[in-house]
């Protein structure tokens, strides 16, 4: 069976954890537009005029990413098909996509929506704090530190600040506005329900993409 599949969901959805269980049941690739642009940019296969735009924070022309993807999906290991994650985000990234892989024959054949309400979405974020001296990822409601840890030894990230959460979300929300109905009327589109510990969540992610 092959799946070519696109994971779509806020900043803090969960879909980073998800897309790596689907892609060890499925037996394929996760495919990060960043981490090929980031590649990319260090192998020194960018011009330099679009790598100062990147520095600067601004967005990479669509032509690029889709050249990426178009290369980076014709490896041998994308034989089975593949999971994108954090590309398309908006209707006409969705469309060069639909026409690249319409030029080989091929097609989307699902795109998995995790959603969670933006007030959760918020709560994860915020609450989060992560170690200074192990690294470790802890949540002060759902998964709180060990008794004893020193508030000074937990480092609350600035991009988990209430503010940047929400101009983060905004962000998403806005540009992908017009994409979940993209999708929707072309038949390929399914809801999953985020919220809940991480196998509830993949046993509905599983279901979706008829893995179980």
């Amino acid at each position: 069976m092959s799946l070519r599949l696109v994971l779509v969901g806020p900043p803090g959805a969960g879909k980073g954890t998800q897309a790596k269980i689907i892609c060890k049941k499925a037996e394929i690739p996760q495919i990060s537009t960043g981490d090929m642009l980031r590649a990319a940019k260090s192998e020194g296969r960018l011009p330099e005029d679009l790598v100062a735009k990147m520095v600067a924070g601004a967005l990479v022309p669509d032509e690029v990413v889709i050249g990426l993807i178009d290369e980076r999906t014709k490896a041998d290991d994308c034989e089975n098909g593949f999971l994108l994650d954090g590309f398309p985000r908006t209707v006409p990234q969705a469309t060069a996509l639909d026409a690249m892989l319409e030029k080989r024959g091929q097609k989307i054949d699902l795109v998995v929506a995790i959603e969670v309400p933006r007030e959760h979405l918020v709560e994860r974020a915020v609450l989060r704090r992560t170690d200074k001296r192990t690294g470790q990822i802890y949540h002060l409601k759902y998964s709180p530190p060990p008794a004893g840890t020193r508030e000074e030894d937990l480092e609350h990230r600035a991009d988990d600040h209430e503010d940047v959460v929400k101009k983060r979300l905004d962000t998403y929300e806005k540009m992908t506005a017009e994409l979940l109905p993209f999708y929707s009327a072309r038949g390929n589109l399914k809801r999953v329900d985020g919220v809940g510990k991480v196998d509830e969540v993949t046993k509905r992610m599983l279901e979706a993409t008829s893995l179980k």
